[in-house]
C-alpha cells in the first residue's frame, strides 16, 4: 500500500464488519491541485479509503492468508458530498459474500453521520506464490508488513 488512507481501526467484527477514520488533513499533498481555493478529497480516494478498510476486514478475518487484496469491481458508487480538511471520514465496510478468491462488501463514508460516499465492492485476495512459488518469500514479507502496519491502526481497548 503506497498511501494508507485508515488512520485507525475504530471497531473490528472479524468476519462481519470494520469501522474505520480517515482524517482528512490541509497537509495532504494532494489538496494543493484538487481544488485550488476549495480543497476536498478526491472521490477515487474516498474509494480507495473504503477499499482499504474492506482489505483490513479480510486480512483479519482470514488471519492474514494472503498477501494480496486488491479492488477487482465497484459499483454502485454514490458520492453525495465533499469532505474537506479537518473532517473525519467515517468508514464502513460489510461482508455480503465471498466465493473462491472474492468478496462481496457493502461500505459506506461518512462526515458527521451525514453520508458522503457509499459503493458496492468486490475485492479479490491471493498470494503471489500461486502464480511463482519462487514468490513465497515476497508474500511472507507482505504479510509480516501488513500485520505490523494493522497493530498501529487497531489498538482496542484492554478490557478491565
Amino acid at each position: 500500500m503506497r498511501f494508507t488512507l485508515i488512520d485507525r481501526v475504530i471497531s473490528l467484527e472479524p468476519g462481519r464488519k470494520i469501522v474505520a477514520a480517515k482524517n482528512l488533513s490541509l497537509a495532504e499533498e494532494y489538496l494543493a491541485d484538487h481544488f485550488p481555493g476549495f480543497p476536498v478529497m478526491p472521490g477515487v480516494l474516498m474509494l480507495e479509503a473504503m477499499t482499504q478498510a474492506g482489505a483490513w476486514l479480510i486480512r483479519v478475518t482470514e488471519d492474514f492468508a494472503h498477501s494480496a487484496v486488491v479492488l477487482k469491481e465497484a459499483r454502485n458508487v454514490k458520492y453525495n458530498s465533499f469532505v474537506e480538511p479537518g473532517q473525519t471520514l467515517l468508514v464502513t465496510a460489510e461482508l455480503i459474500s465471498e466465493s473462491g478468491r472474492e468478496v462481496k462488501l457493502k461500505a459506506e463514508g461518512t462526515v458527521d453521520g451525514q453520508a458522503t460516499v457509499s459503493a458496492r465492492l468486490t475485492l479479490e485476495r491471493y498470494n503471489l506464490a500461486e502464480s511463482d512459488a519462487r514468490k513465497q518469500e515476497t508474500d511472507d514479507v507482505v504479510k509480516q508488513q501488513m500485520r505490523e502496519l494493522f497493530a498501529l491502526l487497531y489498538q482496542p481497548a484492554a478490557t478491565a
